[in-house]
């Protein structure tokens, strides 16, 4: 199914400059659209490239279009945001192309008669509803999820297959929790008693707000007393782990395999790039980007780009300045008794 140009502006917004009436089919990169397609110039080293498209169309910004000048013959549509303007569109020719989910319950299916299932909601084979959940409208529950006594699913929610969400856990509206992640496993939680692990009951739960993606293989682990809290917008790719009683503000974005320890409060508007740890009891303020591989070990309390890791280095050479380190404490040491030397001669020739 495609969707006329013009359509498509009137819809997304942006400034059309071409022939409204073009029929468009979908969305591709630049290299390679044809002229069924429409495509996005985001990266202004791509300007070059962008000009040679095929595209019957071209998404881009207003400084881009002036420097690629007459050199694309197509259609254009200027707009402050390239790369959001890609997205709502791809989602768009998404829509088109996806193929409708039947509401009903299937018969492997295995749910509570206490559980309340909405009449629009979608679950698969082999899927468990255990007493008390609540499945919201339009719901859909892939195959083999298992949904806890008590929990709660907002409208529109969307769990790919194998999603296991605990007991009393909630997730608000247009969700999306992808194959294989765990919402409201027990933390982490055990004293020491000469020796020997005593467990701590995990009686909190999972909290999560509306819009939030959680990737496949991640895992959020409920309160030990308190809630966990996930707010509105956050979005989490895969294998990701989540700890206790933490709290991530609205709209923060966490790249694969990033971990966050036991009571760790992350701000609104973060981003973590992938491999980042952050240390438990933490606070980071709002606005605040961490490296990929960076170690948070102390709180943030002011917005801004950290980085904490040592730069990779040919290992003959890393193992030369890690020696360094290492006597960087008797160095000091050596340095100050060299200044008091220093300081001694001098004062004796005046």
């Amino acid at each position: 199914m495609g969707t006329r140009l013009g359509e498509l502006v009137e819809r997304l917004g942006g400034q059309l400059m071409g022939d409204p009436n073009i029929e468009i089919f979908g969305i591709a990169p630049l290299d390679g659209a044809n002229g069924s397609h429409i495509t996005f110039l985001a990266n202004p080293k791509l300007r070059a490239q962008a000009a040679q498209t095929q595209a019957a169309a071209l998404i881009l910004s207003a400084a881009d279009s002036a420097v690629i000048g007459t050199k694309y013959k197509g259609a254009r549509i200027i707009t402050d945001n390239p790369y959001a303007y890609f997205a709502r569109g791809a989602q768009f020719f998404a829509a088109l192309q996806a193929i409708p989910v039947k509401p009903g319950i299937h018969s492997s299916a295995v749910v509570d008669s206490d559980a309340q299932v909405a009449a629009t909601a979608y679950i698969g084979p082999h899927v468990t509803i255990e007493a008390d959940a609540v499945i919201a409208d339009q719901c859909v529950i892939e195959a083999g999820c298992f949904i806890g006594r008590g929990a709660r699913i907002g409208a529109g929610t969307h769990f790919f297959a194998r999603v296991t969400f605990h007991a009393e856990c909630e997730i608000g509206g247009s969700g999306v929790i992808h194959s294989g992640a765990v919402i409201g496993a027990d933390g982490f939680g055990f004293a020491n008693e000469a020796g020997a692990w005593i467990k701590i009951p995990q009686t909190g739960r999972v909290v999560i707000g509306d819009d939030v993606e959680i990737g496949a293989n991640t895992t959020i682990d409920r309160g030990a007393l308190a809630d966990t809290i996930i707010e509105d917008g956050v979005k989490l790719d895969n294998q990701i782990q989540i700890a206790h009683n933490c709290h991530i503000g609205a709209h923060t974005a966490m790249a694969g395999c990033v971990g966050v320890a036991g009571s760790a409060k992350i701000g609104k508007y973060c981003t973590f790039g992938g491999a980042a740890m952050v240390l438990g009891h933490l606070t980071i303020a709002d606005h605040v980007h961490i490296s990929s591989g960076s170690m948070v070990s102390r709180s943030i309390l002011e917005p801004g780009q950290y980085t904490g890791f040592y730069p990779l280095a040919k290992n003959a050479d890393w193992e030369k300045s890690a020696a360094i380190v290492r006597n960087l404490a008797s160095m000091r040491e050596k340095i100050r008794e060299l200044e008091k030397t220093i300081n001694l001669l001098a004062k004796k020739e005046e």
